[in-house]
């Protein structure tokens, strides 16, 4: 299926019967998922995909216009693929396969010219490596409501203790709480909402430097280098892959 969404915009919470793999060819979206213990958000940048199982609950927000092209797929044809949530980086061969399977009719050959153009996206996808793009999200509501204005307002500065305090509870109950409910300690989890929340700003094309200062680090060497740390690439990586 292939639709061009616009800046701004929800498809609503909800689940298909088959896996799906959710790929902007550009632009950004983010995906949110439940049913998962625990749920997660995933940061969709261009030329990156999410794949996500069969009855899993998930909305997807757009936070620029972005070409969404998503593939269906049952499950006796994704044995070879992964059974959980996952992101990954595609390929120039695969991006141009699935542009043409959005070009194909539903009912295909599979035994045809059509059947072979689909068996290459399953091998390609099969092949693919698994991409840190996620942030797991707790289940109770406190913590639900701490998570989200973290995302929000990313640059905020606010402390555990101080959290502890606002809260109503100890800064070694929230610390052991949060590390039950995300499995990551709470530097950790903001360290990753703030690389993510980058990872989206440089793939809608806001300078290195603005990004840098706006999330509160105090150069952009030091950004650049927790962000390799993360994800693996330089954020220059992503601003190439974005142009």
């Amino acid at each position: 299926m292939a639709r061009d969404l616009p800046s701004d915009y929800e498809i609503a919470w909800h689940s298909h019967p088959r896996f799906q793999l959710v790929y902007g060819a550009q632009g950004v979206m983010t995906v949110d998922t439940r049913g998962t213990s625990p749920g997660e958000t995933w940061v969709v940048p261009p030329q990156r995909a999410v794949w996500l199982p069969p009855g899993i609950e998930h909305r997807i927000i757009t936070s620029s216009e972005v070409k969404f092209r998503t593939l269906y797929v049952a499950s006796e044809a994704a044995k070879a693929m992964p059974q959980r949530c996952v992101a990954f980086a595609i390929t120039p061969l695969l991006r141009e396969l699935i542009l043409r399977a959005t070009e194909l009719p539903v009912e295909y050959d599979e035994k045809g010219a059509a059947g072979r153009v689909m068996q290459l996206i399953l091998d390609e996808l099969a092949s693919l490596a698994g991409l840190p793009y996620n942030l797991p999200m707790p289940a109770s509501n406190m913590l639900s409501r701490i998570c989200r204005a973290i995302i929000e307002s990313p640059n905020d500065r606010i402390t555990i203790e101080e959290l502890g305090s606002r809260h109503g509870t100890t800064t070694r109950t929230l610390a052991r709480r949060f590390r039950r409910e995300t499995g990551m300690s709470f530097s950790e989890w903001r360290r990753r909402a703030r690389l993510l929340r980058a990872l989206a700003w440089i793939a809608e094309g806001r300078p290195i430097l603005a990004v840098a200062l706006d999330l509160g680090y105090d150069s952009p060497s030091a950004f650049s280098a927790m962000f390799k740390r993360e994800f693996g690439l330089p954020p220059s990586h992503y601003r190439a892959s974005a142009a």
